[in-house]
């Protein structure tokens, strides 16, 4: 399908009210990249500052950095009214995430002249849009809402037009109108990492730089020399991520040209009584429209790919916009377009707001494919347990937010700490089921060991407790001769007694080790030089003891 995006650049920067001159940076809150960057301006960027920096380091590159929390809910309530301004041009316009729009370019590019006229049609629009200056999310209410918006500013966007969503995405990026007929040859020479925005429903950077590296690791550079794969291989060694990579990088449509069409009785609807004047009481009521709509898809074996969210004001008012929801958990994510979607109408510029309390909300699924489905387990199904804890998590989700639901996930490293990391559950949902199966037996989000070998790893078991805080530990001899380690990685003594953070002397009747490791020896600032011991006391307890600098602590507890 012929396709236009307009791509806002650095949206985060825009919608926090701040210039793309001055050297800024926008850094995540969430479990999955806090403290790193997200976003930056065009003058952090020109002194060295990139997404994914952490803090410290993208202020050591720059010094004057002003540093800003990443607030999602404002950056899509500022960008309501840029979708606003271009759904002027057709009402098929679907909100791709906050920054970045589509659509269809069939009927407006022959009533404007043509997909060059259309671009440039819509890159005015979107660039003359005020965009209003950051405020309290919820506030003012509906009813007697000013006229006038102080603070707003311009978004510098850009457009682009091709063959295709994922093609359209990264002529945007370009500014490009690509000629139809041309996506396979415009995407040949591109490299490999643009597959980041192969789902541009959802972070550019979430789920698809592994495979991209991998890629290159076996000499594929280009999307043309994955285009040139025969898709049969890609899909035999891949599966799903291949046989939908292999589409993308030939310039055809993700999925097969004829979706589904959606089931009447599938949209969902609830009533406001009395209307919701504030963005809390619609949000409550979203939350609960998101599961009905989600038990409804999964009963049919359907999965949602756009989702259209309208509302009804008491005073007769219909608004609405369609987002896109491919690749993403759907109930999370529903919930979360819909507070945005909300936020951006009662809290938006004047010319957006309503002038009544809404009175009714409606989810409509206006493109639905068949499910994929997921790995079952060995035994059958997903449990009654598995169930319980994903709907659980989709609702923690949709009072905390995405970012503030974390399950643990296996990675690689030496010490028990080391070794599990808290991730978002949106990214790594509970039973080891992701969105591609090929990345969680890569990273271990099935409850695997990491593939990659750690020299100076602990053998198995892992300890059942890992102390958040190491407590200090003495390890003596009997003759209370203190035990160290040499520099060959031998202990000076056979460890005898231990007292456990000032506690009583308990006798050692078993130990192993020790276990050297001289982490990051290139780097002196950060150097780190650790042995660990097993110890088994005469009161029948196992622990895991760390000398770091000289001195003992307790780092983990063996069940």
């Amino acid at each position: 399908m012929r396709t236009l995006v307009v791509w806002c650049p650095d949206w985060p920067v825009v919608a926090a009210g701040r210039d793309a001159d001055a050297p800024v940076a926008v850094v995540a809150t969430g479990a999955g990249a806090r403290g790193r960057v997200v976003a930056c301006s065009v003058a952090a960027r020109a002194q060295g500052v990139r997404r994914g920096l952490r803090r410290r380091e993208a202020e050591g590159r720059c010094p004057g950095l002003e540093v800003i929390v990443a607030d999602a809910d404002g950056e899509a309530r500022a960008f309501e009214a840029v979708a606003g301004a271009v759904a002027s041009l057709t009402p098929r316009v679907e909100v791709l995430r906050p920054g970045a729009l589509a659509l269809p370019t069939r009927g407006p590019s022959r009533y404007f002249g043509g997909d060059a006229a259309l671009a440039t049609r819509a890159a005015a629009l979107a660039d003359a849009a005020p965009v209003p200056a950051p405020g309290t999310r919820g506030s003012p209410p509906l009813p007697g809402a000013g006229t006038e918006d102080a603070g707003e500013r311009r978004a510098r966007c850009r457009v682009g037009v091709a063959d295709g969503l994922f093609a359209a995405v990264l002529a945007a990026r370009r500014g490009l109108v690509v000629e139809p007929g041309t996506s396979a040859a415009f995407l040949a020479p591109l490299p490999v990492a643009a597959l980041d925005h192969a789902d541009p429903s959802a972070d550019p950077r979430a789920g698809w730089g592994e495979l991209a590296a991998l890629f290159r690791r076996l000499g594929l550079r280009t999307l043309g020399d994955v285009a040139a794969v025969p898709p049969a291989t890609l899909a035999s060694r891949f599966g799903p991520a291949g046989a939908r990579v292999s589409r993308l990088c030939r310039g055809l449509d993700d999925r097969p040209p004829r979706p589904r069409g959606p089931s009447p009785d599938l949209s969902v609807t609830a009533e406001l009584d009395p209307p919701a004047i504030q963005v809390e009481p619609a949000a409550f009521v979203a939350r609960s429209l998101a599961g009905e709509l989600a038990e409804r898809l999964a009963s049919r074996g359907l999965a949602c790919a756009r989702v259209c969210i309208e509302a009804e004001t008491e005073h007769g008012e219909t608004l609405l916009r369609r987002w896109r929801t491919e690749g993403l958990v759907l109930a999370p994510a529903l919930v979360e377009r819909t507070r945005w979607q909300l936020d951006g109408w009662c809290n938006g510029t004047a010319a957006l707001r309503p002038s009544g309390g809404i009175a009714v909300l409606r989810l409509v699924p206006e493109e639905v494919t068949a499910d994929r489905g997921r790995q079952l387990g060995f035994w059958g199904g997903a449990t009654a347990a598995d169930e319980r804890a994903a709907r659980g998590i989709a609702r923690l989700q949709g009072l905390l937010g995405p970012e503030a639901v974390t399950v643990p996930r296996h990675r690689g490293g030496r010490g028990p700490a080391e070794q599990v990391v808290l991730v978002p559950a949106h990214a790594h949902l509970v039973g080891g089921s992701t969105k591609n199966p090929y990345f969680r037996a890569r990273d271990g989000g099935g409850g695997g060991k990491a593939p990659a070998p750690w020299p100076g790893r602990l053998p198995s078991p892992s300890p059942a407790l890992v102390h958040a805080d190491a407590l200090p530990v003495e390890v003596e001899t009997t003759s209370g001769e203190a035990v160290a380690v040499t520099g060959r990685g031998l202990v000076t003594a056979a460890p005898q007694r231990v007292s456990l953070a000032g506690g009583p002397w308990t006798g050692v009747v078993a130990w192993a080790g020790p276990w050297p490791v001289d982490e990051r020896w290139w780097d002196p600032a950060t150097r780190t030089r650790r042995a660990r011991i097993q110890v088994v006391t005469s009161t029948g307890d196992a622990h895991l003891l760390a000398l770091t600098a000289g001195r003992w602590v307790l780092e983990a507890t063996y069940d």
